[in-house]
């Protein structure tokens, strides 16, 4: 039986507000090469995520010194040695729109410049995000045209530096920083008895995944089951989290002092479940704000704030000593290990004869480069993933711009027909294999 990859399994709540549990890929979806989906033999889609974090890197330690196959793993990039062949590494990066004159601060204009080539506003950024950019091309067939991700739910500073995705000028789209709301959001209405952890959203759904299952075959029996207990293990670690991270408080000066690790993996994981179960083909994730104040207590560091950590401001050992570059290094590499996180769950998930991983792209950026300097030049950047024909395993130093780099991304990698982006005037070719 060829099985739609729209298939739903659907039930009530007790409250009457429904539930719509989409299917994972099942073999039932796809044509016996795995390469086509069998009900209309259209060709498997590909996703896009938009990764962010905020205040820039200590170079040293995060900028291979080699380029080409052979570069050598930074301290900072330690954490995707496991997906070394799964990345590419781009360096020197020049984001121009960001040295443009006009309001705001550093920050506020390399934000803005990042995230769409254009400059800030002085209330938002100048134009539509990347991401924003790319949904509008592929991703109106999705249940969600796009889906905005937060972690740290610090609310430090301007619009600009909350927020990473833009409709367009001065349009912010908020990230979605509870996975609370980001489940309900995904798999239907929450229920009293939910939140009492005395139910799960999946006895909804029980009796219609009952009655599907008679219509699969054995391995896809195992995979709707498997399917059906990962989104009861997220759940589970949802409705254990304490009260207070129910809801967006106003931080303390201070910055906040939350977990955010076990945020990340949550949304993370919510992320490819809805990316798995194509509910979207697009998305941002906000790892950390831009010119963010967030403490670190899971790495030890609580002393002072992240942007003090940047510069020598006597609040904190500043980034052009030894000590905050050392503290800067740890910082970003916990950023990087939140990447590889995403990657490792993409990776777990078949898709057919591939998995999640082959068949989406990820670009990871900061709004600065040397943070100390509010550097926005040579800027350093990820791509990652096997979409298209994307080179893979290597580091690439060039000389292009954030709107080269985008438009190639965009354009020669994901195949979406942007056909310009703002700061671009070349294609950067070492991304694309010959």
């Amino acid at each position: 039986m060829a099985l739609s990859r729209r298939t739903f399994i659907k039930g009530f709540s007790v409250a009457k507000a429904p539930v719509f549990m989409a299917l994972p890929p099942l073999e039932a979806m796809f044509n016996s090469l795995g390469t086509a989906y069998a009900a209309d033999s259209a060709p498997i889609e590909n996703r896009f995520v938009f990764w962010f974090n905020g205040n820039g890197i200590p170079e040293k330690y995060w900028i291979p010194a080699e380029t080409g196959k052979d570069f050598v793993m930074t301290p900072c990039l330690a954490p995707l040695a496991a997906f070394r062949n799964d990345i590419h590494v781009v360096t020197g990066i020049d984001s121009p729109a960001a040295r443009m004159p006009g309001p705001g601060n550093d920050h506020h204009r390399s934000m803005s410049a990042l995230i769409s080539g254009t400059q800030f506003t002085g209330r938002g950024a100048g134009g539509a995000s990347l991401d924003q950019a790319i949904a509008a091309k592929i991703g109106g067939n999705s249940r969600f045209r796009s889906l905005q991700l937060g972690v740290s739910q610090e609310s430090f500073g301007e619009s600009v530096q909350r927020n990473m995705s833009w409709a367009g000028y001065d349009r912010p789209l908020p990230p979605e920083m509870l996975p609370h709301k980001l489940f309900d959001r995904l798999f239907g209405q929450r229920e009293i008895g939910w939140i009492n952890r005395k139910k799960s959203v999946l006895d909804a759904v029980r009796e219609d995944a009952k009655q599907l299952e008679k219509q699969l075959g054995t391995g896809d029996k195992q995979r709707v089951n498997e399917h059906l207990e990962s989104i009861r293990d997220v759940e589970r670690a949802i409705a254990s989290l304490p009260p207070s991270y129910y809801k967006v408080e106003e931080p303390e000066y201070d910055g906040d002092m939350k977990d955010w690790p076990r945020i990340a993996k949550l949304q993370s994981d919510l992320l490819a479940h809805a990316f798995a179960t194509h509910q979207t083909r697009v998305a941002s994730y906000m790892l950390t704000k831009c010119q963010g104040l967030s403490r670190f207590p899971w790495l030890g560091y609580t002393a002072a704030r992240h942007h003090d950590y940047t510069h020598r401001d006597g609040k904190a050992p500043g980034a052009d000593g030894p000590d905050g570059q050392r503290i800067m290094r740890d910082i970003c590499r916990w950023h990087v290990e939140e990447f590889a996180y995403l990657l490792g769950k993409l990776r777990s998930i078949k898709e057919g004869e591939k998995t999640l991983l082959d068949r989406t792209l990820l670009l990871y950026v900061h709004e600065h480069a040397e943070a100390n300097d509010h550097k926005n030049n040579g800027l350093s950047m990820i791509v990652a993933g096997h979409v298209g024909s994307l080179q893979t395993g290597m580091h690439t130093r060039t000389t292009g711009t954030i709107g080269d780099l985008y438009l190639t991304v965009a354009d020669d990698v994901l195949g979406v027909g942007l056909g310009k982006f703002p700061t671009s005037s070349k294609k950067i070719t070492e991304l694309v294999r010959a």
